[in-house]
């Protein structure tokens, strides 16, 4: 039986308490589940007059189906706008020139301070007043405020994974003629980005969910689409817990898709050894992206 770093392997004591602590705090969940069924069912809030309209055809149609849509589309935009602001300013705040390392630095500690409601409000009233002809400007306003918000912590995680890889990293670029920028480019930043992907990934499903912080502002997007139906059908509880539903199911498949992402990434940059005759066979080296032509 294998053990932990940290901790020793629990022995047949520790997981009979185990087993029992998940038994028990299963059925509490099952206990609290049940209840709030009865409480619901007392209110009359379980029946179909009240569900119908939230799973029938025309709430799809015209108003979920778009605003999950819309909810994609602007994910979709801020995770790539993100992502590119994240690995500027982080290698900006890696830079060699102390200007650049304080504007970036400023600029990334600015935006992680602010909250991303706080700035969707303020574009949503800058783009109102300066750009008057702009067609969707919640929309803009919401993909501009993720981007800002999210790209500042996706800097701060480049900046933090680049400064934990081990040093010989670093020097091992110089030391074969590569520059400062040269070395962060080609051989800090690759490794940075593979250690930091499931944080990476986390910080990705949240441009999912703060997308819907986009209904203060009147985005088209699936929480307002659910309010809309929930207003004119009168069953909020129904119609927005089929949205939360919808979100737990999009997350989730994001989570999957990174991790198998992960998976893939790292197996391409695990290495493998291969035996030799000797001590001056060239064979007898380590492969670290499919062979010896590539040392």
């Amino acid at each position: 039986m294998s053990s932990s770093v940290l901790f020793d392997a629990p022995g047949p004591r520790s997981r009979a308490w185990i087993l029992g602590g998940n038994v028990l705090g299963a059925l509490i969940a099952l206990g609290l589940v049940a209840w709030i069924l009865v409480q619901l069912d007392a209110k009359d809030q379980l029946s179909w007059e009240l569900w119908g309209p939230a799973l029938s055809e025309r709430t799809w149609q015209y108003y979920l189906l778009p605003g999950l849509i819309n909810t994609l589309r602007a994910a979709a935009f801020a995770i790539v706008g993100a992502v590119a602001f994240g690995l500027l300013f982080g290698m900006g705040r890696l830079s060699q020139l102390a200007p650049v390392r304080w504007v970036c630095g400023t600029v990334v500690e600015f935006l992680r301070a602010v909250p991303v409601l706080l700035m969707m409000v303020f574009f949503y009233g800058l783009f109102g007043q300066v750009f008057r002809g702009l067609d969707d400007k919640a929309f803009v306003a919401v993909v501009v405020a993720l981007i800002l918000y999210n790209g500042s912590v996706i800097a701060e995680l480049v900046r933090s994974g680049v400064g934990n890889l081990p040093n010989g990293q670093g020097e091992a670029g110089l030391a074969i003629g590569l520059t400062q920028g040269q070395t962060l480019r080609s051989i800090q930043l690759p490794q940075a980005l593979i250690a930091m992907l499931p944080a990476m990934v986390s910080q990705l499903v949240v441009v999912l969910k703060d997308s819907a912080l986009g209904s203060i502002i009147g985005a088209s997007e699936l929480l307002r689409a659910g309010q809309i139906v929930a207003s004119g059908d009168g069953n909020p509880l129904q119609v927005l817990a089929l949205v939360a539903v919808v979100f737990i199911l999009v997350n989730w498949l994001l989570t999957v898709v990174a991790h198998r992402l992960s998976k893939l990434l790292s197996s391409r940059t695990s290495g493998t050894t291969r035996a030799g005759t000797g001590i001056g066979d060239p064979t007898a080296v380590a492969t670290a992206a499919g062979g010896p032509n590539n040392i």
